[in-house]
């Protein structure tokens, strides 16, 4: 029996799969990027990658820069709201969600502040950081 010499991708972690869709946000020019660990204050997910563009044409080219990182790391979303209009796009992933905004949505809806009890990661992340959780030490 031939063995398949294909390589199969490995199963990211929830960490790991924020840190791909916000390294892909970045290399978008997705702007303010806040990476927010929410399984301590919720069942619904356990990160929110949240970040913004200037336009609604840079919003739509974060979403895709993003969905095909995480295409490519063998994982599909479970769901994607917002295309069309692009004042606000979601992409779930079950684990990992991610909130690419036309940047005066954002400002409105401020989802940093509704989710202020959650752990934020530093991305990229900085010296002085624990490489577990990307958190700051205190």
């Amino acid at each position: 029996m031939a063995k398949s010499r294909a390589k199969t991708k490995q199963s990211l972690s929830p960490r790991q799969k924020a840190l791909v869709v916000a390294k892909a946000a970045a290399a978008k020019k997705g702007e303010d990027l806040v990476i927010l660990n929410v399984s301590r204050v919720t069942s619904l997910t356990d990160y929110f990658v949240i970040t913004h563009g200037n336009s609604t044409r840079q919003v739509k080219a974060i979403a895709e820069g993003i969905r095909d990182a995480i295409t490519n790391c063998g994982s599909r979303p479970l769901g994607t709201e917002g295309e069309r209009d692009a004042s606000w796009i979601l992409i779930d992933w079950g684990e990992v969600i991610a909130h690419i905004f036309h940047e005066p949505t954002r400002e409105f809806y401020e989802l940093e502040k509704l989710w202020a009890d959650a752990r934020r990661l530093k991305y990229p992340p900085k010296r002085g950081t624990t490489k577990k959780t990307g958190a700051t030490k205190k």
